[in-house]
């Protein structure tokens, strides 16, 4: 099983009372760097490893300061928050501004990855997509341009059924990780 982590910007505050009596600038305003509905996708892959790349200049500090130990959790495949959340996979937390604090959703994201002996054609790779998608505890299953097909789970996919997935479109060599 891989893991990504998705990071959602779900709110901003502002609290301008506590601005004008604490901040040098009583009229900074809400927070520039974030907006509602940005998201941000990290993911450790192969020789991609974007939560170091990803947390520098993409991020504010900030918010980075506060966020990434869950981003990292989640990158894990660890259990984001658990017991505090109705879902160990989802964690709300906040930036350190007091006067201007940004909400993020901080989401794992479960995937396998089957790999192939062989280049598919459209045809194929369309067939195999019909018989994965409707697999149960399947989310969603798309190929990369590299030639993988990634397939996002809710639970735990049993290898065995992919691989019949896969059987049944008569592919034969395949290896999933």
């Amino acid at each position: 099983m891989q893991h990504k982590c998705k990071l959602t910007v779900i709110d901003k505050k502002l609290y301008p009372d506590l601005q004008e009596k604490y901040i040098s600038d009583p009229n900074a305003g809400a927070c520039p760097f974030y907006h509602v509905g940005d998201e941000f996708i990290f993911e450790r892959y192969g020789h991609a490893d974007d939560f170091w790349t990803m947390g520098r200049g993409k991020q504010c500090s900030e918010a980075w300061d506060c966020i990434s130990r869950y981003i990292y959790a989640a990158l894990q495949g660890g259990a984001i928050m658990h017991g505090w959340t109705n879902d160990d996979r989802i964690m709300i937390a906040c930036c350190n501004d007091g006067t201007r604090p940004v909400i993020f959703k901080i989401e794992r994201i479960d995937y396998k990855v089957i790999h192939f002996d062989r280049e598919l054609d459209d045809d194929k790779k369309s067939l195999l997509i019909s018989k994965i998608k409707p697999l149960d505890d399947v989310i969603n299953a798309e190929f990369h341009k590299e030639g993988f097909l990634e397939v996002t789970v809710d639970g735990d996919v049993e290898d065995d059924k992919l691989k019949a997935a896969a059987f049944s479109c008569g592919l034969d060599h395949i290896y999933i990780e």
